[in-house]
């Protein structure tokens, strides 16, 4: 996948200052952290929308950890290899401490009250988060599929309904729910080719 480059990437160091700020806010770790890294990439120029959103959907079909995935990912775009450690060890270091003190003290913080009640109101925020930010990263994409023709936009919209199909019936195969969008996807362009968009004034093809 190729990014843009970005026009001043920053130092090793300032990266992962940047990435311990994101690690040590991310609490709960998923939707939280992944709205950080969204917002950190798109508000400094690391990426674009399209290229975060490119980017996201390639760590998910690898296996590993998607969020430290994404992350070597925009380490290596902005500094190379030492981007990769630098960011990777800025997002990891506050929630390893965290959890090796949590874990420290969790016989005593089990039996409090009020620490299940933050548990409990913690799942919705996160779910209402997760939907805000699926809406957010699918605005752009659908936009310029649309305007790619109904091929591409009717192939999108078959693999957010394979997605949604997962949600509601679990005991399904994902390969062969996603393995049959594929195929209904690869359908579609062969009946009705993508048009071409033009290229913006300034931007590389």
């Amino acid at each position: 996948m190729k990014l843009t480059p970005v026009k001043k990437p920053p130092n090793p160091v300032a990266m992962f200052l940047e990435w311990l700020l994101i690690g040590a806010q991310s609490f709960g770790g998923g939707s939280s952290t992944f709205s950080l890294v969204h917002q950190a990439a798109i508000q400094r120029g690391w990426m674009s929308e399209d290229e975060f959103v490119r980017a996201w959907a390639l760590v998910q079909v690898s296996p590993g950890i998607n969020l430290v995935k994404l992350t070597v990912l925009i380490g290596y775009h902005l500094a190379g290899w030492p981007g990769i450690l630098a960011a990777v060890a800025g997002l990891l270091l506050p929630s390893a401490v965290v959890t090796v003190l949590m874990t420290a003290g969790f016989a005593v913080l089990n039996v409090i009250p009020w620490v299940h009640a933050i548990m409990k109101g913690v799942i919705p925020a996160a779910i209402g988060l997760s939907f805000a930010m699926a809406v957010q990263m699918a605005q752009p994409v659908l936009s310029g599929a649309r305007r790619e023709g109904p091929a591409r936009l009717g192939a999108h919209l078959i693999t957010l309904a394979a997605a949604a199909l997962l949600m509601v019936f679990t005991s399904l195969s994902p390969l062969l729910i996603f393995g049959m969008s594929g195929f209904l996807a690869v359908l579609l362009f062969w009946l009705m080719p993508a048009r071409e968009q033009p290229v913006s004034p300034g931007r590389q093809p």
